[in-house]
């Protein structure tokens, strides 16, 4: 579980792919003896294994199902990468719950700068768009993130100038794909509201 609070900007260093799953390395400022061979880390909202270290990098391999579903595979040497350890119990809750199972992709729509505030505007599925509203939270690439406006293909953020400089939205451009996770708490009321409406009603006796 995750906070989508972003702790470093890594740099790929490699990427290596093949017909159905990847190795992923990432340098970082993360000090290595506060993550263990076997951690769960957040790469841009996804959840991966480290499965080596260093002292100035993580190595990650990517499974079929990730690459499938996330941006991961679009990573080469030079891109910057959000990263967040998993959280502890005891922890602040300082942005919100993500599990860093990744729901779906969005593309940069619109960056537009207004004052100190920059508004990133993302085009999604009508699918993904369903647990969008307006002053909820959403993670983009691992980001804790509030909603400003929504519609059925797309929504919007305002980011401030510390999480602009502080994660890898400063290096994003139009066109470019991120990968989202909406609301968990939303997922769950959405699903109980669905079965609920598709359950018979129960004859009444008498």
């Amino acid at each position: 579980m995750f906070t989508g609070l972003i702790e470093d900007v890594g740099e790929v260093s490699r990427m290596r792919s093949n017909k159905s799953s990847a190795v992923l390395e990432i340098n970082t400022r993360l000090p290595p003896r506060s993550i263990a061979v076997g951690a769960s880390i957040a790469v841009n909202g996804a959840c991966l294994t480290v499965v080596k270290k260093n002292a100035r990098a993580l190595a990650f391999e990517i499974s079929p199902e990730t690459l499938k579903r996330t941006s991961l595979e679009t990573l080469r040497p030079g891109s910057l990468v959000n990263l967040e350890r998993s959280m502890r119990w005891h922890d602040r809750i300082g942005g919100h719950l993500v599990t860093g199972h990744v729901d779906g992709l969005a593309t940069v729509r619109a960056i537009e700068q207004k004052g100190d505030f920059s508004f990133f505007t993302f085009g999604v599925t009508e699918e993904l768009a369903l647990f969008m509203v307006a002053k909820g939270s959403v993670a983009v690439d691992g980001i804790s993130l509030t909603v400003n406006s929504c519609g059925a293909r797309q929504f919007s953020v305002a980011v401030i100038p510390f999480t602009l400089k502080h994660t890898n939205l400063r290096a994003r451009r139009l066109g470019d794909k991120v990968n989202i996770e909406t609301d968990l708490i939303g997922k769950y009321v959405h699903k109980f509201v669905t079965l609920k409406r598709m359950a018979p009603v129960p004859k009444r006796r008498g």
